[in-house]
């Protein structure tokens, strides 16, 4: 199975990215644990890149591609914004008060924490984030 999808980057969109992961879903027969934390990361990392890869009033693309082998599904999210590394960041402390944490961190922590692997990479003015799930 391979499916890829490209947005816009507008806020709008994340409904797309719902839709696009809920069939992946159902064409590999993900139960609705899975599908649900798989729209958790999907939605975390393509709302980063929409609100901070690029500067305000800038339309761009955002690609995702999803692949699978039966036994791993793997997404990788494209953009050509502002160059960051999410993997980079010092996980967040989940242990301490929202109320006392710096903002930011958590949606990284979250993912790396439902994903089996998360890696990024910048290429030809790319930034490329790989995010695996043994399914």
């Amino acid at each position: 199975m391979k499916k890829e999808i490209r947005i816009k980057n507008q806020v709008g969109e994340l409904e797309r990215v719902n839709q696009f992961v809920e069939e992946i879903g159902e064409e590999l027969g993900l139960d609705m644990e899975l599908q649900m934390n798989l729209n958790l990361v999907m939605e975390e990392m393509v709302s980063n890149v929409i609100f901070y890869a690029y500067p305000e009033g800038q339309t761009a693309e955002i690609e995702l591609l999803a692949e699978s082998d039966g036994k791993e599904l793997t997404f990788v999210l494209s953009d050509k914004g502002q160059e960051f590394d999410p993997t980079a960041k010092v996980d967040a402390d989940p242990d301490v008060n929202p109320m006392e944490r710096d903002i930011g961190g958590m949606g990284i922590y979250i993912v790396k924490n439902i994903m089996n692997q998360v890696s990024y990479q910048r290429l030809e003015g790319k930034n490329l984030l790989t995010m695996k799930k043994e399914i």
